[in-house]
């Protein structure tokens, strides 16, 4: 049968069909259910969900009606508000920062490094609580259980900070996609990927990938310690969570490593080499992009500047204010130099504010950082701030504050792009002055960032059209199990391998002692007789 060519007419409508329908596969519209996380986590998942509502997905967000980020439907998604008691929200983060910083100030002392650990396991355990109460009260609801199933959603899409998506998952028995850098209470890799001690430093080390003997020790401590909050601060209120709705044969620990992919928020221009995994996707900066206009008020100010240039200051969206005193010596410090500042800060005024600092209480960060008179950043370390300052090339003058920060500035002056003074040594000697002129002046540390960010910028595929991808190609796929190791349903004397060798070790000796002992019977009969 010879297809008939439609008319001269008709063509151009012939030809828009059959491309319409040659694409239908990847246009493909699906249904994804997001169980975000609060704070800065919800400004990266934000930023898929409005990616993947652009293809033409169809996003339901969980919510709680006391979320502290996380608005009512929004013309990118439709929100799900689950009415709860207690939530993850500047009145739980702020009284434990106060905490933090108390503790951080005196950090040469062994008795406030145990002080931080037990406030971050009590940081740990709580929010566990909360989203554990979440979880709950998600699942006890019939009529929303209902809902939910009846909307055969393609996927989960959860950040595995916290276990409510891990559960929801698995109750919906839908595929499950992380968008992931940390788990409840360790970095992703640690769950999933070998991670041998002796080069891959854990989180909270401010270790490299190079250590001295000590210094592997102190690394298997941080493990330890990981290890203890995961395993019984964390994990036992998921368990038994899952023991009342789904009961014990089901294994949070196992719901976690059963995630077909896992959207990683790094990349190795950052991260140090490591071993990985074929289900983890590398999307490092997928929220990075272009500079745009800055508004007529700051664009003014930067170019005032002159020839001197610009330095920015942000310490992150959940650290509003700083100890009166630290911020009066920072104040001080930009003061004394020729460059204009702007800092966002919502805490009192510092008394020793210069005439060349603006402070005000938001920062369009990735428009600065993209603007070419910005000399330096002075930041937390948080991981987007980090991406974006390598994304624009611009040198980082740190100020770890807690968790991960302090690791991921260690990457960075690894890299020769950073200097780090921590804040027990921000007020003292002039430090914090010093590393700003050392930055500004040095022209190393520029040139290393811009390098890192053409390093960065050289890739097949932008970022987050890696991570669409993947999400779709599980939409596609109905899960990705290919990818997936079986090793979470190995025990750990299975997964090392220790049943093999004790086995092999048995063998051994039983032919070793064997004609031993046949040796001493007939030695034995012999004398006997």
């Amino acid at each position: 049968m010879r297809l008939k060519m439609p008319e001269h007419g008709n063509t151009l409508l012939f030809l828009a069909s059959f491309a319409f329908l040659s694409s239908w596969r990847v246009c493909y519209s699906g249904k994804i259910l997001v169980v975000p996380f609060e704070g800065s986590h919800w400004v990266n998942m934000e930023i898929l969900v409005k990616a993947l509502h652009a293809r033409g997905h169809s996003i339901d967000v969980i919510r709680t009606d006391k979320s502290w980020y996380i608005k009512d439907s929004m013309p990118h998604y439709d929100a799900i508000t689950v009415s709860v008691n207690e939530v993850f929200d500047s009145v739980f983060v702020n009284p434990l920062l106060e905490g933090i910083f108390a503790l951080e100030r005196e950090q040469s002392s062994v008795m406030a490094f145990v002080g931080l650990q037990l406030e971050i396991f009590k940081a740990m355990s709580g929010m566990s609580k909360i989203m554990c109460k979440l979880a709950s009260k998600i699942l006890r609801d019939d009529d929303l259980m209902a809902r939910l199933k009846e909307r055969q959603y393609d996927l989960v899409l959860t950040d595995p900070a916290l276990g409510t998506g891990v559960i929801l998952a698995h109750a919906l028995q839908v595929p499950l996609v992380y968008n992931v850098r940390w788990m409840a209470s360790k970095e992703g890799h640690l769950v999933l990927a070998p991670s041998p001690l002796s080069y891959v430093p854990i989180v909270g080390s401010g270790l490299s990938d190079k250590m001295t003997f000590l210094q592997k020790i102190k690394n298997l401590g941080y493990f330890a310690i990981g290890e203890f909050q995961y395993r019984f601060l964390v994990m036992p209120q998921y368990q038994a969570v899952c023991d009342q709705f789904f009961g014990p044969e089901v294994r949070y620990d196992e719901l976690v490593q059963r995630a077909d992919l896992w959207l990683m928020r790094a990349d190795f221009v950052f991260e140090f080499p490591r071993p990985t995994m074929p289900n983890i996707i590398y999307m490092g900066g997928f929220q990075c992009k272009p500079a745009g206009p800055l508004p007529d008020h700051l664009e003014t100010f930067v170019q005032s500047s002159g020839e001197h240039g610009v330095i920015i200051m942000t310490l992150g969206t959940m650290v509003s204010q700083l100890p009166t005193d630290i911020g009066d010596e920072i104040a001080a410090a930009f003061a004394k130099l020729p460059q204009k500042v702007i800092w966002s800060y919502k805490g009192a005024k510092p008394a020793t504010l210069g005439n060349n600092t603006l402070v005000v209480d938001w920062i369009p960060q990735k428009d600065l950082l993209g603007h070419p008179k910005v000399k330096l950043i002075v930041a937390h370390g948080g991981t987007n701030g980090v991406q974006e300052a390598i994304y624009h090339g611009v040198p980082v003058v740190g100020i770890p504050l807690f968790f991960d920060q302090h690791d991921n500035l260690r990457r960075l002056t690894e890299r020769g792009a950073a200097v780090v003074v921590t804040l027990a040594s921000v007020d003292k000697d002039d430090n914090f002055l010093k590393a700003l002129q050392e930055v500004l002046t040095n022209p190393t540390y520029r040139n290393n960032m811009q390098r890192l960010s053409r390093l960065h910028s050289d890739q097949p595929i932008p970022p987050i059209d890696n991570a669409l991808f993947w999400i779709e190609f599980v939409m596609r796929y109905k899960g990705a199990a290919h990818l997936r190791t079986e090793s979470y349903k190995l025990p750990w004397y299975a997964y090392h391998s220790v049943d093999i060798v004790f086995t092999f070790c048995t063998t051994v000796a039983v032919m070793i002692l064997l004609p031993v002992v046949f040796f001493r019977m007939h030695v034995f009969k012999t004398i006997t007789k």
